[in-house]
């Protein structure tokens, strides 16, 4: 029996990633109130550890996302905007110069539409072989607050939430 085990986590980099990422959740909520929920600055804060993200959600346009007045979190490109069913960005992390030498990646919002419910799928790829787990062991709390956000109108508390709670 083995007991040098590593458990799998994609907080503490230990899940296998090779270069892609995938995340997905379902959501009893409308591709609608979804995309909206991604695309508002002030809805994305409540949920994803209060970081707003602006841009004109047009092809080819720019994005900027990050903590008013505390950190900026991430900038890149909209690749592929397609309302209310997918949004691909490219990605460059800001937030430490670990992630920063990390260079571009790429994130997909997919949302497929479910009974009365929609999947929500996160594919966050072009990760560079070793990707420092920070660039993506984010998104299970993000979608997590996400739909709890989306069904209860509640705010969830995760150790990204309470990274910036205090101001």
């Amino acid at each position: 029996m083995n007991t040098d085990l590593t458990t799998v986590s994609f907080a503490r980099g230990t899940a296998p990633v090779s270069g892609t990422a995938v995340f997905e959740i379902y959501i009893k909520a409308s591709p609608e109130q979804i995309w909206k929920a991604i695309t508002d600055p002030e809805q994305r804060a409540k949920y994803s550890f209060g970081v707003q993200t602006h841009s004109d959600w047009t092809i080819g346009s720019s994005y900027r996302a990050g903590v008013p007045g505390m950190v900026d979190i991430a900038e890149g490109e909209n690749l592929v905007v397609e309302p209310p069913s997918l949004l691909v960005q490219s990605f460059t992390a800001m937030w430490s110069d670990n992630v920063k030498a990390q260079g571009s990646t790429r994130v997909t919002w997919e949302i497929e539409q479910v009974g009365d419910s929609c999947r929500l799928t996160v594919v966050h790829d072009q990760l560079p072989e070793g990707a420092n787990a920070e660039l993506y062991g984010g998104w299970p709390m993000i979608l997590s607050g996400l739909k709890t956000l989306l069904e209860t109108g509640e705010l969830l508390t995760t150790p990204g939430s309470l990274m910036y709670a205090q101001g």
